[in-house]
This record gives C-alpha cells, structure tokens and sequence, in this order.
C-alpha cells in the first residue's frame, strides 16, 4: 500500500500514548516511519505487530523483522529482544494495531461519513450501486471484494476489508482526494478480527446471512454473533442508522440488538417492510418492480439479472433512502449501471448462446444462480464450477450435488487448490454426485471452459462459476493468472474464426 500523502513521523512514544495495559520497554523517542503486519515489507523505522492467527503466530517472524530494521515490535507475550529495539507489551495486539493505525493517519475517519455493508451475498453490488449513485454527485470511496475506490484513484483488492494499517493508509487517501463519503463491505472475517474495531458508521445495511465460512466460525450461531458486532456496539460505536433485510430470519434478530435510538428502515417483500417489494418481473435483460416506500410507490427497472439482484437493488435503494438520497436519481442512474465484475457478467462475442461469470461458490449461491437462468433460459443449462482447496470442505459434495440436479450438463474443474491436491478435492465433490447425473471431472480449467463452448448450442446458457472476477489461479507454491472472463472470451472469438 503506497502511503498517503503528508503523513508526518511520529515517535513510538506518540505512537502508544495512553494505551491501556500497555508498556513499553527500551527506545521511546525513535521515529515511526511504517507499520507492518507482514515481516516480509518491514524497512527500516518500522513498527512490527506480532498478530496471533489461527494457523501460526506473529512472534515466529519477530527474527526477521528486526533483521529488515523493525524499531519495535509489539505483542501480548514476554520476549527478549536487543537493546536496540524496543518492545511493546499489550494485552491485545489487535486492539493496539487499531489504535496505532488511526493515530498514523491522523484520524482519517473523522473527516468521512462512513457506510457498512454486511451479510453473505450481495455485499459487492449492494456497495458498487452506491458507489455509483453517489460518485454522481460528489467523490465517493469504496473498500470493497473487487477494487478500492480512494477518489483520486483506484486499486485492485487483495481482500474484502482490508486490515487496520492500509484500511486507515485509504481512508486517508480519500480524505485527501476530496471524498466526504465512504462506503464499505465488512466481512464477518474483519468484524471478528476486529479489524474495523472502533469505526463510527453512520449507517449498516444487513442483507442475508447463509451457511458460509462456517470452518472459520465454526456455528451459524457464531457466524451471526460476528455479523452482529457492527449493529450492537460491540465494535465501537453503535450506528445512528441501520438498513435490515426483513426477509431473512436474521434480520429481526438484529434489530433487537440495535440501541434504541437508532433509527431502522427494513426492506424485503415482507408486508411489515419499510420499502416493500412488489410484482417482481425477471428477463434475461434485468427485472422490474414496484417500490412501495411510505411516500409513494416507485417503478424500477433494473439492468441486473435474478430476483437476488432485486434483493441487492432494494438493498441498496433503501440505504440511499436513510441516507437522505433523491431515490428518483438512484432509479435514473440504475437503469444505466454497467453492472458488477464476475457477479453474472455476461461474455458477449456474437454467439448463439449466452455466457455468464459468476461468483457463486456456496450451494445456497448456486442453487439460487441456476433456478435464477433456468427460468430464463430457452434452451439447456451447462455448468462450469469447482470448489476452492483449504476451504470448507463439507460443502463440497453440497456444491456438486446442487449443480448435479439443476444444470442439464456440467464440468467439475479445478478452482484455487491452493495446497490441497486436486484429486482430494475432486473425491470430496463425487460424495455428492446423485446415481443419475452428467457431470465429468476435468482437471484443467481452460479445457472445462473450452468443452463447455464447444458444448453450447442456439438457446443455452453457459455459466463459469467460483471465480468472478478474479485473476489468477492459487496453487500451492505459486499464483498464475487466469480470468474466467479472458478465457471464455478468448476462446470463443478463437472459435468464431474457426467458423467464419
């Protein structure tokens, strides 16, 4: 993460002021230049905080980091160190990380009205559509699944929300590029590690909460008490203004956790809703609706394909309402929105068929993909999926038997193995193949995708599924590139010329 401009050097003594608990042993007037988390991009002057993980612990590279030049290393544990570094004892090491990053950045929160968006699906069109309406009138940021948006420019994103040091690195950045306004997806990963411990939103939006990333929190029950964190104060302040999916079973269980004086608009098609949901028309060229808000009914045409995407349109219409947002502009501005990297982006290179990318890589995600172009598609519906490696893997079967019994013809490939071996991942898959199905295993990704095309007749519809709009693919020692979206338009031009 390049710094932001003017950020001026502070001493550790300035750093680690009145920090609870904390104390500090040897060189305190020293001058801070960096923060680091990682010991590999530790320089000279910098600070480096020994996190707990789950898979390893900060201290083990503690060595390193002093090798590189580190100043002071800070963490929960009793440890030597040299003289000439200084050691900073915390009862919490994320909690101080926080405090150290704002303070580096001069407070760069103070200056933005911050937005969060949380839940599993849905976050990253949800906050692009905000991002969109509200670019229109003033510079707006965004930290979210695809790029951050820090105003003067825009960089690609290693991670939904991004950890304290380069999260308070951009927000300084917006600030000094004009933004006055923010908008954030925060994962439940980023709650629980309180990596956005301490920021004021002035406004959340809760949309849905579905089995995912259950090997990290273990439960449902864990993975909302995490989710919940940004709405009951347990991150920091509580919101003045909260958004709530009246749909989903959690969302009434959220609104009790809300103080009492902040105020709730909900959505959903459920009769109670704040915005209501209503004649709901779907194409394979978007859907329409009726709004009815507590004024009047608005009618919205939108260019995204699936009802789930009405659920993100609603989403994000009544965020813009509590927010003080002409929804007649959000509206105009919808119907010319350019739609979303790898959320069912279309692959367009005058072919008979249509090619989708999507980021599906739940069951609950595929299930609601399929019916969603089922009920679209004229003619046969062909699959190309995977499950990643390192990742959940109970799902996989759930994955497998879901594109099993909805897709006509599928192709299980491989999709970021990362240090799983392929054919562990493939035999997890296969429990959960039905006794009739026609779906065939193919380790390479480029020729699943190519059979698939090859596949494809007038009238189908072809989905690759897993990777949206990422990049690259993760193997165990290495990360290579590959996009989904490259690949398909790659080989069907190549087969265009074949034809022509």
């Amino acid at each position: 993460m390049v710094q932001p401009r003017n950020v001026t050097m502070m001493t550790l003594a300035q750093l680690f002021r009145d920090l609870p608990g904390m104390e500090l042993k040897g060189p305190d007037d020293v001058s801070v230049r960096a923060l680091c988390i990682d010991s590999r991009r530790v320089a000279p002057g910098a600070v480096f905080f020994a996190l707990p993980g789950r898979r390893t612990h900060g201290l083990k590279y503690i060595e390193e980091a002093m090798d590189r030049g580190a100043t002071a290393i800070v963490t929960d544990q009793d440890i030597w160190v040299p003289r000439k570094t200084a050691l900073v004892h915390v009862p919490n090491v994320r909690a101080a990380l926080v405090t150290a990053s704002r303070r580096f950045y001069h407070n760069p929160q103070q200056h933005l009205h911050l937005v969060g968006v949380t839940g599993t699906s849905g976050k990253t069109v949800v906050s692009s559509l905000l991002h969109d309406w509200w670019s229109a009138e003033a510079p707006t940021g965004l930290l979210g699944t695809i790029h951050y948006a820090l105003g003067s420019r825009t960089l690609p994103a290693n991670r939904t929300t991004p950890e304290p040091i380069d999260l308070y690195a951009m927000l300084a950045q917006m600030h000094q590029a004009g933004c006055q306004r923010a908008v954030m997806e925060v994962s439940s990963h980023a709650l629980d590690q309180e990596r956005v411990r301490d920021l004021a939103y002035e406004t959340v939006a809760f949309l849905n909460l579905t089995p995912e990333h259950l090997d990290y929190h273990g439960s449902m029950e864990g993975y909302f008490e995490s989710v919940a964190r940004l709405f009951d104060g347990r991150n920091g302040p509580a919101p003045k203004r909260a958004v709530i999916n009246l749909d989903d079973p959690y969302g009434d269980m959220l609104i009790s956790r809300l103080p009492a004086d902040a105020k709730v608009v909900t959505f959903g098609r459920d009769p109670r809703a704040d915005l209501r949901l209503e004649d709901v028309q779907c194409s394979r060229y978007g859907a329409s609706f009726k709004l009815h808000t507590p004024d009047e009914v608005l009618s919205v045409h939108s260019p995204l394909v699936g009802e789930f995407n009405v659920d993100n349109v609603a989403a994000a219409l009544a965020v813009a309402c509590v927010e003080g947002t002409d929804l007649h502009h959000c509206v105009r501005q919808l119907a010319r929105f350019g739609g979303v990297r790898g959320r069912l982006e279309l692959v367009n290179e005058g072919q008979e068929f249509a090619v989708l990318v999507d980021y599906a890589h739940t069951p609950q995600a595929y299930r609601r993909v399929l019916r969603t172009l089922r009920a679209i598609t004229p003619g046969r519906l062909l699959v190309v999926f995977g499950c990643g490696g390192d990742r959940d893997p109970a799902r996989r079967p759930e994955v497998t038997q879901v594109v099993a019994e909805e897709a006509d013809l599928a192709w299980a490939t491989a999709d970021n193995p990362r240090s799983e071996h392929l054919n562990d991942i493939f035999r997890h898959m296969r429990a959960g193949l039905p006794k009739q199905h026609s779906v065939r295993f193919l380790e390479d990704r480029r020729h699943a995708i190519s059979t698939a095309l090859d596949a494809a007749r007038e009238g189908d519809t072809v989905l690759i599924a897993g990777k949206g709009h990422e990049t690259f693919q993760q193997h165990a020692d290495s990360v290579v590139p590959f996009d989904d979206r490259a690949v398909a338009r790659q080989l069907l031009r190549y087969r265009r010329e074949l034809s022509s």
